[in-house]
């Protein structure tokens, strides 16, 4: 067969990855061809680039559909319902306790931080029902020393969480060798030391941005505009704050050095995806019948939710996963 004018490739080889002349080769049947070779051909322009996507995406639908993902899931749902009540109620009393702020009952309206952490909370459980309970009853938790348990539960619960994101996240990258105990306690307590630094942090940016707001709107804050563009800025703070967590969790928990370009773009997808599913998931909640669980409905709503966030991040695992594979062919 003669050959490409200029390129000394025979056209059989640029198509099909084989030699010219080679017993068995027939013109046209791309489908055969071995993954890397597909890979350079669309990357040369044959294919369209929808068919990398494509292929992707199937690898993610298969990865998301194995029922050790969904073990995993509901292992890091369970451990994130322990953790996030007694942050939220660690929260409250530093906001009574160090900055002065008060709320004297559900239909008073709180003051400072404990207005921010509120909003934090309806922002982050998409369940009117749940939020109305959980901002007032965890504002005057009972008894005493609730700081030092709440303080003991986050860090233990948070072992929970990341224990099985390092396990899964070894497993996808191929990693055998996992970390001894006292270093996986170590990276799991940094974690959700850093946690509650951007939790606390977001909630201070946006105590201060809404007294700016004040301020312009001349104290008038009960209105569509200021509410409106609150709900802006709590929503661009709290997801940068997620993408920040999203990012050390993939840079940090997989157990090899890893490069931290595609880890951040992988946090920032899965902090957006994150986000408008938990618009979705507002939306779809109150169709949803929980009242059957009676007294429990806001726990199996929260754990629902907290499903659906675990299964968000190792979907980004296994997308952040792929990106790698794809910097260390280009290295």
């Amino acid at each position: 067969m003669d050959a490409v004018p200029n390129s000394g490739t025979p056209i059989s080889a640029n198509l099909l990855g084989e030699p010219a002349g080679e017993p068995g080769v027939v013109p046209g049947r791309v489908s055969e061809l071995p993954p890397a070779v597909a890979r350079q051909e669309d990357e040369a322009g044959f294919f369209p680039k929808w068919h990398e996507w494509w292929r992707d995406g199937k690898q993610l639908g298969a990865y998301l559909l194995d029922s050790e993902v969904h073990t995993f899931a509901f292992s890091v749902a369970a451990n994130a319902i322990i953790s996030f009540v007694p942050f939220v109620v660690l929260l409250y009393s530093l906001a009574r306790s160090v900055f002065h702020s008060t709320w004297t009952s559900p239909k008073a309206a709180p003051t400072g931080l404990i207005k921010v952490i509120n909003q934090m909370v309806v922002y982050f459980i998409p369940s009117t029902a749940t939020r109305e309970w959980l901002t007032w009853n965890l504002f005057w938790p009972s008894g005493h020393g609730v700081e030092a348990i709440s303080i003991i539960l986050i860090l233990v619960a948070c072992t929970g969480i990341f224990l099985p994101l390092e396990v899964a996240f070894n497993k996808a990258l191929g990693v055998t060798r996992s970390r001894n105990y006292l270093y996986n306690q170590s990276i799991a307590l940094g974690l959700a030391a850093l946690m509650a630094v951007l939790g606390l942090a977001s909630i201070l940016l946006n105590e201060a941005i809404q007294a700016g707001l004040t301020i312009l709107f001349f104290q008038h804050t009960r209105n569509f505009a200021y509410e409106g563009i609150s709900y802006v800025f709590l929503a661009a703070t709290t997801g940068v704050a997620v993408m920040i967590f999203f990012f050390f969790i993939y840079w940090l928990l997989p157990n090899r050095k890893i490069p931290w370009r595609p880890v951040m773009r992988t946090a920032v997808v899965t902090g957006v995806i994150w986000m408008v599913a938990r618009v979705i998931f507002a939306a779809v909640l109150p169709h949803i019948n929980l009242e059957i669980y009676g007294p429990f409905f806001v726990s199996v709503g929260l754990i629902f939710w907290a499903y659906i966030s675990g299964l968000i991040l190792f979907a980004g695992a296994r997308f952040s996963v792929a990106r790698i594979g794809e910097s260390d062919q280009k290295a």
